[in-house]
């Protein structure tokens, strides 16, 4: 395939006209040459990014450059509806439908409402396009998703299934609202293409062509943006980010890769389209991190909380099982020097440099010589000089002769075998001892702890004081680790307050949030302090928003049931990856999980009981394997129980509880809202699903807080 000399990536956007300053969720554009992004351009409206496209597309055609233009959002709609719409399969009769009736003003106000009703009404019953800023308005058009039922045409494109995203180019509003960006990007495209007489893959062949269009999302190079967003700090708009690292990918892939990806296209996408690199993450993401090559990881998929058809309560085992199974690592990662990487994970296996000892030497203050000895008596003349540590021998001893070496000194030439300095007389001139002695005896072999390029610490260890003890005996100065995972907690509910604010009457102090990022920052995890939100929909949004930005998994308490204020649960819905574990487990129950912007939510019960022995038994693995420490089981002890309890089937239980003469102890009232239970208690009683009868004496499963790296 003949190389693309440049690549434009286009973040689209279907909101109103932005501000003059630069600003998130506008337009950026992206470009790149030979692997070098230059700086994005902002467009603060669709009309300005469409002449700023087509003024840039002439200029390389006249420079008799080849460009690839890959843009943000879907080409294509699921199979079947352009027909429905225009009577053709053919994309590009949709296409042509689409520029005819879409109107938009330089303010960004539109019609693509207006549109998305008269789509809906080709078809029998609600939907498929849904989701709008009232309910009132545009009756052809559902507010929620939900009643509408998917079968004259798919909800996601084979495309979107196979990329593991969570958008749906049916849906118009609420965040992520990928289906106003198709309606108001493809009538642009479709001016774009004619004006320029580009191709667009997959739907044509694109050999010749100097002008490409394809489709792209930036998702699949989400650890990259995350891991250059925790070095650009807060100020740095994401968006920005994303195109200039989405843009230095594709430009720097050799043409024989990217000829691969083009060519991985499936038939049906010919007519619904394909995602440029679906497949190929991990290799988008090294190229789009600040050092291509370096260590980046895949992106969660959106429904990689999903449980199998026909769960209904979940074991708490078979829900670590699936957690564990189904979440990896979330961070990039940096190389640090060993002064700064105690307490980090390792992102790749270490390997010495050198080996430890790096030459054989004396274990011993005493004399060496060349082999063994007999039993009997031995009388050996002794060499002019010494060995000691750092100061070498220069020369060779001789056979038959000895020398006067000190603990740790490199053996000279000529050396093998030591003898112990209180085992010998000497005169100065020569040295008399008894055997036997085996050859060998009181040295160190080179390597004999490590040897050179061997591994010495494995990817996923958490650094020790200990291990960089190793790694600087191996000669290693800096080592490569994951960047810190950053975990952000976040409170909801109208009835909280902080401590030490004046409490209304029905209001709380909020106990959670503290609880919480304590604890992660005991667990080696960096937290994030994202506040309180009240209960109110738009308001959350904003917060998770934010919070995906500068997150990497998002903890929050409160709103994760089915009620008119849980919100949490609701927006998780709305985004498409929201799934609500019901948990065989007391305290607890309720475990809403799922994604935002493409990072991990654990909705947690607003009881703080419930929110610790959740967040302890869940989330606290969790979180490891996406640190990239791996999954760590919690150590338990088996110890007589100092209570009575009697337990019914089907749940498991966790009771506060703290040893006392060897026995544990359990709080007086199992209530998950008496807090102070936690505090009194130094670990956690774990009974299993089955039935229990207890009695003191009887050996029960004792889980220190300790195991799970926190104090008590």
């Amino acid at each position: 395939m003949t190389p693309f000399d440049t690549v434009l990536a286009v973040d689209w956007s279907a909101a109103k006209r932005k501000p003059r300053r630069p600003s998130k969720d506008a337009i950026w554009l992206g470009v790149a040459r030979g692997g070098i992004a230059e700086q994005p351009v902002y467009c603060r409206s669709r009309i300005e990014a469409e002449a700023w496209i087509s003024r840039f597309l002439a200029a390389e055609q006249a420079a008799g450059r080849r460009v690839l233009a890959a843009f943000d959002f879907p080409f294509g709609y699921p199979r079947g509806l352009a027909r429905r719409i225009t009577g053709s399969n053919d994309p590009f009769a949709l296409w042509a439908w689409l520029e005819e009736r879409i109107e938009d003003a330089e303010d960004g106000s539109n019609n693509r409402f207006g549109v998305a009703s008269e789509m809906n009404r080709q078809f029998a019953g609600a939907g498929p396009f849904w989701g709008k800023p009232d309910d009132a308005s545009w009756p052809d058009i559902p507010y929620r998703k939900s009643g509408i039922v998917y079968q004259d045409v798919a909800e996601r494109r084979s495309a979107d299934l196979a990329a593991k995203a969570a958008s749906s180019c049916f849906q118009l509003f609420f965040n992520p609202t990928v289906g106003s960006q198709v309606l108001m990007g493809l009538p642009v495209l479709q001016r774009l293409r004619l004006r320029h007489m580009a191709a667009v893959w997959p739907f044509q062949n694109i050999a010749d062509a100097q002008i490409v269009f394809a489709e792209i999302w930036p998702g699949l190079i989400e650890p990259a943006v995350k891991a250059a967003m925790a070095v650009a700090g807060r100020d740095e708009i994401r968006d920005r980010v994303q195109m200039r690292l989405l843009s230095q990918a594709l430009s720097h892939l050799p043409a024989q890769e990217l000829a691969a990806m083009l060519a991985a296209a499936p038939d049906e996408a010919q007519e619904e389209a394909w995602i440029l690199g679906t497949g190929y993450e991990n290799r988008l993401n090294a190229l789009a991190s600040e050092d291509p090559g370096g260590l980046t990881p895949p992106p969660l998929s959106n429904d990689c909380f999903a449980l199998p058809a026909g769960v209904d309560w979940t074991p708490v085992d078979d829900a670590l099982a699936l957690l564990r199974d189904r979440l990896g690592p979330v961070t990039g990662a940096e190389t640090v020097p060993l002064a700064d990487a105690l307490g980090r994970v390792l992102a790749a296996d270490a390997a010495a440099k050198r080996s430890n000892p790096p030459l054989p030497n004396t274990a011993v203050d005493g004399y060496g010589f060349a082999g063994g000895r007999a039993a009997g008596p031995h009388v050996l003349p002794l060499v002019e000089g010494r060995a000691a540590a750092g100061v070498p021998f220069d020369g060779t001893v001789a056979e038959g002769n000895a020398i006067r070496v000190l603990t740790g000194a490199a053996l000279p030439e000529g050396v093998d075998t030591v003898i112990l300095e209180e085992d010998v007389n000497t005169d100065g001139e020569q040295i008399a001892f008894n055997g036997p002695l085996k050859q060998g005896a009181n040295t160190r072999k080179a390597g004999e702890d490590v040897c050179a390029d061997e591994v010495i610490l494995p990817a996923g260890r958490v650094i020790s004081p200990a291990d960089l003890a190793l790694a600087s005996a191996t000669g290693l100065a800096e080592l490569t680790v994951r960047l810190p995972l950053r975990v952000g907690v976040l409170s909801t509910g109208d009835e909280l307050v902080e401590a030490g604010e004046p409490a209304g009457k029905g209001q709380i102090f909020d106990a959670n949030r503290p609880m919480l990022l304590a604890l992660i920052r005991q667990l080696g995890f960096v937290p994030v302090d994202l506040g309180k939100a009240a209960d109110d929909r738009e308001a959350l949004r904003r917060h998770l928003d934010s919070a995906a930005a500068k997150t990497d998994v998002i903890l929050t308490s409160g709103g994760a049931s089915a009620g008119d204020e849980d919100h949490m649960s609701a927006l998780l819905r709305e985004a498409g990856a929201m799934q609500e574990w019901r948990i065989a487990l007391k305290p607890g129950r309720p475990l809403a999980l799922g994604m935002w912007q493409g990072t991990p939510v654990f909705g947690l019960p607003g009881n703080p009981v419930a929110a610790l022995v959740c967040t302890l038994i869940f989330a606290r693995p969790a979180m490891g394997l996406m640190a990239g420490a791996g999954w760590q089981e919690p150590q338990a002890f088996e110890v007589p129980a100092a209570f009575e309890k009697r337990k019914k089937p089907g749940r498991r239980e966790y009771l506060r509880a703290r040893v006392r003469d060897g026995k544990a102890e359990v709080f007086k009232s199992e209530g998950s809202g008496r807090i102070s239970g936690l505090s009194w208690a130094e670990g956690l009683v774990e009974l299993g699903d089955g039935a229990a009868e207890i009695k003191p004496g009887d050996p029960v499963r004792f889980i220190p807080y300790g195991s799970f790296a926190m104090q008590a």
